[in-house]
């Protein structure tokens, strides 16, 4: 099996994305190559720590590299000020510099956590990416965004701050929870479903195969991985088109927010799942998509084992109204208009501005058989 590398394009701040088996344990060898002589603040969870944090600290400690490990509690709820200022003073007392490197060693919790406590420590460490879940190796460890949660919902607070290098081992990725996979699935599904159709239809026919592991998972985690450069390369702060990566976040984000991100109930990836399926439902109930497209989309994810409804949200959602309160909180709503991604088939997804709230309103009551 070949590893791959992928370059995410930002001039002076470029940075490789290093994907293939076995990369943990070379870890230390290839941070001290690139950076030599610098300490490291290794931020993980409770999860992670217990299954990899040896093999890695392991590998940073036979590279001659100091390390200081920061655990935190595994879930959505991590990302809080609370958890932040915690992190935030465990890198200050133990006197790592701002040229010592924050390493984000976990999921997308870890890495968007870790990588705001980089970006506002001593007014921005440098930062890397080991993540270990499917989700963060194709997805929120490459771009920048970092952030936390607050009451008022998801990745409200944060900064965009790049990582120096990304290492993406993909066997670490054997010891997910299988539910932890599959929600991962639904990130590298979303890039086909924006304007890659062929990858798509390769991914109907290989599915399998990623999850079992293999060639076709680490060309699977390339084929996102250099999706996501090329967007970022081109709008890094999501000022333009790298807003299409969003496609199915606005509904999915807020799933997450009215399960309280109660992971027992939803994962992220869940959320992204219901929600691509709710937009490609969106967008042929506004004439936009045919509606065997729709059907297409939500058999994929379905057959991949993953929810597609709102009514498979364990617990259930609330009314139609309340989730039209948590939407118009939304990160892209521009002078209170609702921005969507929306779609004109399989891989043909734009941003939508100024979609009349009461349509997406009158949609979700017909989703819910409300009246």
């Amino acid at each position: 099996m070949e590893n791959q590398t992928v370059k995410v394009t930002l001039g002076k701040r470029s940075y490789d994305i290093l994907i293939g088996p076995g990369l943990v344990v070379s870890a230390g060898k290839e941070i001290a190559n690139r950076f030599p002589e610098r300490r490291v603040v290794v931020v993980t969870d409770e999860n992670v720590a217990a299954l990899h944090l040896g093999m890695l600290t392991q590998s940073l400690h036979d590279s001659g590299i100091d390390v200081v490990p920061v655990v935190v509690k595994a879930g959505e709820k991590s990302k809080c000020f609370e958890t932040l200022e915690n992190v935030v003073d465990q890198i200050l007392d133990n006197r790592l510099e701002r040229g010592d490197f924050v390493i984000a060693f976990g999921g997308g919790v870890v890495g968007d956590l870790a990588g705001f406590a980089a970006g506002i420590v001593r007014r921005g460490m440098n930062f890397i990416q080991i993540p270990t879940s499917l989700l963060a190796q194709v997805d929120s460890s490459v771009g920048g965004k970092t952030g936390i949660d607050t009451r008022q919902g998801k990745n409200l607070v944060g900064v965009f701050y790049q990582p120096k290098l990304v290492i993406a081992d993909t066997e670490i990725l054997d010891t997910l929870p299988e539910r932890e996979f599959r929600a991962g699935y639904a990130e590298v599904a979303k890039y086909g479903l924006i304007n890659q159709p062929d990858f798509f239809s390769w991914l109907e026919k290989n599915w399998r195969q990623i999850f079992l592991g293999g060639h076709e998972r680490i060309e699977a985690i390339a084929q996102s991985c250099r999706s996501k450069a090329e967007v970022v390369a081109h709008d890094e702060h999501e000022s333009g088109e790298r807003a299409l990566l969003n496609l199915g976040h606005t509904f999915g984000h807020a799933l997450e927010t009215v399960t309280n991100y109660d992971s027992a109930r939803l994962v992220h990836g869940e959320g992204v799942a219901i929600g691509m399926v709710l937009a490609h439902q969106f967008s042929n109930y506004l004439g936009l998509c045919p509606a065997d497209v729709a059907t297409r989309v939500e058999t994929h994810l379905s057959t991949v084992g993953l929810p597609v409804a709102l009514q498979d949200v364990p617990g259930g959602v609330p009314d139609a109204e309340t989730l039209m309160k948590i939407i118009s909180q939304d990160k892209k709503v521009e002078h209170g208009s609702l921005t969507f991604i929306l779609t004109r088939g399989l891989g043909q997804s734009f941003i939508a501005k100024n979609v009349p709230p009461e349509k997406v309103l009158a949609f979700l009551k017909q989703k819910l058989g409300e009246k």
